[in-house]
């Protein structure tokens, strides 16, 4: 018998054995991203003329918004249109920036110009204006503009983010709206807290500062993100200090270190009461501290030699731990758990000396302790509202009902013509005996 031809498929159509499969986009799929391409672009040329177009964008806005999008309802956006703008404005904002660097200029300023004495504001600017403002008139999704905003601080240099911080700050009463801050709260506070990480805490101490005094108007009193519940403290704040005395130095080193050392108990203070070992470390250092202070007091001449407004202009977060200027800066066991009282004893004993150092420490050594003494109290006030489970600080206005136009307030009717002899007869269960009792 004839043998059947064996059929061998060919190497091009054998199905692959190390390679999953990837399905590819079909021809609708690709003509849907065409479409929505070209829809982008011809957004984007919208929104190009609109930033450079005269007048409020209240006058414009919605207008380019419709012409843009096409949007199903007339003034307010669905879901994929908002998604379409936003992809839009963010792929718009991208090109400003790369033009601005391009070109040399601050971002916050290309594309500004001058003529006949009047000046125009920048590109980016009046973009985020005309945003800002189709979010406040929910026109638009309202956390589009923070989003727009993250974008912008992100492709953006240091010496760039302090003029997108500054815009930041000054519409910090729109943004604060309550229907824009509960759509754009996280936005704008993982925005912060990223320029803050980027930030240098020793030689960008005013550009921080700026962004956490902004986060303290923007965020209510009694927002959790800020509160640290659990009292945690910041450990990651080290003091270095020399740990082996160089060459040539003319003061007591020993004192140097224990002086520096000081620095690793007050950065956390909760762990002294945990180990009484550490404990008695601690007092044994701070008392050599505090009785070389108590032994060679400051003069007022030396005091007075420091003017403190003066150097408030270099003034740095960190402390100067060099050994060299110690001499500059100050003149010349048990295992067992240690008792609750004792250990407030001695904290009140160590309290008494040090407010009595800082008295004596010109200048100004009275008003001093007070503002020490000021700032306890508010941390301790601070510590007992977080105990307390952070109640709300804000009290909301009582809302008296109106009358509706037109509608009569009913007077009420009491039994006896009016309140008062309604509730003399209520007195007693005889009421006539009521009129002759001498208590009425």
């Amino acid at each position: 018998p004839e043998v059947p031809p064996v059929h061998v498929r060919p190497p091009s159509l054998a199905p692959p054995t190390c390679f999953a499969y990837i399905p590819q986009r079909s021809l609708f799929q690709e003509l849907v991203a065409l479409i929505l391409h070209h829809r982008q672009l011809q957004g984007m040329d919208l929104f190009r003329k609109a930033i450079v177009q005269p007048g409020l964008p209240q006058d414009f806005a919605l207008q380019t918004v419709q012409e843009a999008i096409k949007p199903q309802k007339h003034t307010k956006l669905v879901q994929d249109e908002n998604q379409l703008l936003e992809n839009i404005l963010r792929t718009l904002l991208q090109e400003l920036v790369s033009a601005a660097v391009q070109s040399g200029e601050e971002i916050m300023q290309y594309g500004q110009s001058v003529a006949e004495g009047e000046s125009t504001e920048g590109q980016i600017p009046r973009l985020l204006d005309i945003v800002l403002y189709l979010c406040e008139k929910e026109h638009v999704e309202g956390g589009m503009i923070f989003q727009l905003l993250e974008d912008l601080t992100d492709m953006s240099t240091m010496r760039n983010c302090k003029d997108v911080f500054g815009y930041i700050e000054s519409k910090q009463d729109t943004l604060g709206k309550p229907e824009l801050f509960a759509r754009g709260k996280l936005v704008m506070l993982r925005t912060c807290n990223q320029l803050l990480r980027r930030l240098s805490k020793a030689n960008d101490v005013v550009f921080c500062g700026r962004i956490i005094m902004f986060l303290a108007h923007f965020f209510p009193l009694s927002e959790r993100s800020a509160v640290n519940i659990k009292g945690v403290f910041n450990t990651s704040n080290e003091t270095n200090y020399e740990k082996e005395a160089p060459d040539g130095i003319s003061i007591d080193f020993n004192f140097y270190k224990t002086f520096w050392s000081l620095q690793e108990y007050f950065s956390n203070p909760a762990s002294l009461t945990l180990a009484p070992a550490k404990w008695h470390k601690f007092t044994s250092c701070l008392m050599v501290v505090l009785d070389t202070f108590e032994a060679q007091p400051l003069s007022d001449e030396e005091g007075n030699a420091n003017n403190l407004e003066d150097e408030a202009s270099t003034f740095s977060i960190k402390y100067l731990t060099s050994s060299k200027l110690m001499g500059l800066e100050a003149p010349g066991k048990s295992d067992k758990d240690l008792p609750s009282e004792t250990l407030k004893e001695e904290l009140k004993t160590c309290e008494d000396r040090v407010k009595k150092l800082l008295t004596v420490t010109p200048p100004k050594g009275e008003e001093f302790l007070r503002s020490i003494e000021h700032i306890l109290e508010r941390e301790r006030n601070w510590v007992w509202w977080k105990r307390d489970g952070c109640p709300p600080f804000e009290k909301q206005p009582i809302e008296k009902k109106s009358v509706q136009d037109g509608a009569k307030k009913r007077r009420p009717r009491w039994r006896l013509g009016n309140k008062e002899l309604s509730q003399l007869w209520k007195w007693a269960d005889q009421n006539p005996n009521a009129l002759t009792d001498p208590q009425r």
